[in-house]
Parts: C-alpha cells; sequence; structure tokens
C-alpha cells in the first residue's frame, strides 16, 4: 500500500487538468501559479511520468495524466460526499448552500428564489457569488450552479440553462443619435464587454457571436470591460453601451423592457451553459433534492427564450 503521497501535488494537478490551466487551478486553490507549476513538477518527478503537456493557452493531460486525474477527481469527490454526510448529522438538515456566478444570481436566481422560500419556508438557503470554482470535498457548498462545458468530473452534472447570444441595449440608447440599426452602427457606439475566463470551447464573446453571424465586427466609437457579467447587463440597462446578451442574464430585463435587441438578427447558439453541479450522493438530502427538483422546475421553459 502506499504511504505518504503528495496529497497537495494531486490536488493541485487535478485541478489544472479540470480548469484546463495553471491559472484558473492557482485561483480555486488560493495558491500562486508558480506553486501550482511546481506541485505539477514533483508530481511529474514522484510519478516518473510526464502528466501535462503544456501549452501557451492551456494545458491537456497525457493519457497517463488523464487517468490520474480522474482517479483523484473521483477520490476527493467520495471523501467530500463522506465528509459532508458527517457534517450534515449535526448542521440542521433544512439548510442548504448553493455556489453560482454573480451574474446568474443577481439576474436569474435571486428574482426567482422567493418562490422556493415560500415552497419550502422551514430551510435556510445561503449563496455564495465567489467567482472560484469551489470545492465540494471542503465542504464549502452543497450545490453549484457552474458556467461552461459541463466537463466535471466524479460529480452529478445536468444541465440547466443553454445559451443563445444576442445584441441588447437600454430603449432610450436605441432611440438616440447615432443611429443603431445595424451591426455596423457599433462603430458608432460603445460596445461593453464581459471577460469572462476561458472554461474550453469557444468563448461566448462579440467576435464568436460575429463570426457566428457571418458579419464583420466594426471597431466600436469605445471599449468598456467588466469583470462581472452582472455589470456588463447593469451597464447596458443604465444606457452605457451596447452588450451582447446572454439569455438567463437578460431576459427578465427583456420581457419587462429595460432591454431590448437593436437588430434582427437571430440568435447565435453559445458552446456555453449553466450546469447543476454536486456530489452524486448530496440528491440523497432531502434539502439538496427539493432545490434540485425547484430549480429545474423554473428552468423549463428558459431554454425555448429567445
Amino acid at each position: 500500500m502506499l504511504i505518504n503521497l503528495p496529497y497537495a501535488a494531486l490536488r493541485a494537478f487535478e485541478a489544472v487538468v479540470r480548469m484546463g490551466g495553471f491559472s484558473s487551478a492557482a485561483e480555486e486553490l488560493g495558491i500562486s501559479q508558480s506553486a501550482v507549476s511546481q506541485h505539477v513538477r514533483l508530481l511529474e518527478e514522484w510519478t516518473g511520468q510526464r502528466l501535462l503537456v503544456r501549452g501557451p493557452r492551456a494545458s491537456h493531460p497525457t493519457d497517463e495524466g488523464r487517468r490520474l486525474a480522474e482517479a483523484v477527481g473521483e477520490g476527493l469527490g467520495r471523501i467530500g460526499s463522506l465528509c459532508n454526510e458527517l457534517r450534515n448529522r449535526s448542521n440542521n438538515a433544512q439548510s442548504l448552500s448553493i455556489s453560482c456566478l454573480p451574474g446568474f444570481a443577481i439576474n436569474w436566481l435571486f428574482p426567482r428564489l422567493i418562490r422556493f422560500d415560500q415552497a419550502q419556508p422551514d430551510m435556510s438557503v445561503s449563496i455564495s457569488t465567489e467567482a472560484r470554482a469551489i470545492s465540494f470535498a471542503g465542504g464549502e457548498a452543497d450545490v453549484a450552479i457552474r458556467y461552461g462545458l459541463g466537463r466535471y468530473s466524479g460529480l452529478y452534472v445536468r444541465r440547466l440553462l443553454g445559451e443563445n447570444l444576442t445584441p441588447v441595449c437600454s430603449p432610450e440608447l436605441l432611440r438616440s443619435d447615432p443611429d443603431l440599426r445595424c451591426p455596423a452602427d457599433l462603430a458608432r457606439h460603445t460596445l461593453l464587454v464581459d471577460d469572462l475566463k476561458p472554461a474550453g470551447g469557444r468563448l461566448p464573446n462579440w467576435e464568436f457571436w460575429a463570426a457566428q453571424s457571418n458579419i464583420m465586427l466594426p471597431r466600436p466609437a469605445r471599449l468598456r470591460r467588466f469583470g462581472q457579467s452582472n455589470m456588463v447587463v447593469q451597464a447596458a440597462i443604465e444606457g452605457l453601451g451596447v452588450a451582447l446578451g446572454r439569455d438567463a442574464l437578460v431576459m427578465d430585463a427583456l420581457a419587462d423592457g429595460r432591454l431590448v435587441r437593436p437588430f434582427t438578427l437571430p440568435p447565435v447558439p453559445s458552446d456555453y451553459a449553466f450546469w447543476f453541479v454536486c456530489p452524486e450522493t448530496a440528491l440523497d438530502r432531502p434539502a439538496v433534492r427539493a432545490f434540485h427538483d425547484w430549480i429545474f422546475a423554473e428552468a423549463t421553459d428558459c431554454d425555448k427564450f429567445n
């Protein structure tokens, strides 16, 4: 039996493979990128195998690395599930902690959560909106709504909301000068940019939208970048520019008229989606199962939004 396993290095390596790079793994683990790199290098020396193919934009596991990362992810998931089970024996069974990005929380979850509260008045719900991916093994949350391609090994993963992309702006901006009637008019307007972090695949950004729409994206009069999606949406509502709307984040504002679509181009399907993620055994908890069933009922019609 192996003893003295390099647990810190194994955890860092699994994070690099799952997140697709050293920077994202470092952010999740709360350590420096150089520390993550050192952990991976030490693990390769310890195993005597090359585990990663390093690239300028992303790193990919070798066959041996993929097998090791899957084993570590599965092991951490089992440990996390058992820790949560033990913790829940002493904690209030009617409590639930949820992790999701700020944009999703503010623009989609919060406006609907009152209905869950009304259906489950005895349940205590806490929401964490940290941008980093949480660790179920560390007991940081019971469930998470994650944004990306749905590649979360060793966990229960179910697609919650798909995504289409369409430019949006305030009604006042649409009525003002200069004109905003076609994509070429963006050259005279401010483009609001969401600084999305890569999660694999093609980023759902302005360049992706233009390429999929077969148009030439003009150089805008100004760019304004934001680190959080909810700030992009709010800036568009305030008339500060044109944003690339993502269904879940703008559907309510479009429905009540705070935002409008300036162009008649059809929405562009995104590679990304929102995913319900939790340890497999977490669904055995009544609180988790209740939230799971409620949020999917809420999302039933949202994938049809256009």
